[in-house]
């Protein structure tokens, strides 16, 4: 499959967060162009050496703001969505707030 470009379209590797406080589990709206309006885990790209927890703390921090612990992979799920020409590999992570009392914020409200 090829993306606009003509290029050959390449997996991406995602992880996203389970992320718990108690018997909560934390959910995103999204609002870009792949499943807009529906609810999401946090989480996002795995950059270049960064391990599944690495990442995982820092899509949680830099999209709510909140510290995290006890971060466990959980298991993959391998995501093609042919009409965006979208394929996303996806590692999927248990973690606990670190803070209870801390409050998420939205932090990247466009997304």
């Amino acid at each position: 499959m090829e993306n606009n470009s003509g290029e050959a379209a390449r997996p991406k590797v995602a992880v996203v967060v389970f992320l718990l406080n108690g018997n909560k589990v934390l959910l995103g709206r999204r609002h870009s162009s792949v499943g807009h309006t529906t609810f999401a885990l946090p989480g996002g790209h795995l950059e270049f050496g960064e391990s599944f927890e690495e990442c995982a703390a820092r899509e949680v921090k830099e999209e709510t703001g909140l510290d995290i612990q006890k971060i466990e992979y959980l298991t993959a799920t391998n995501n093609v969505c042919s009409r965006h020409h979208v394929h996303v590999v996806a590692i999927l992570m248990r973690a606990f707030q670190a803070d209870p009392r801390q409050i998420p914020q939205n932090l990247e409200p466009e997304k």
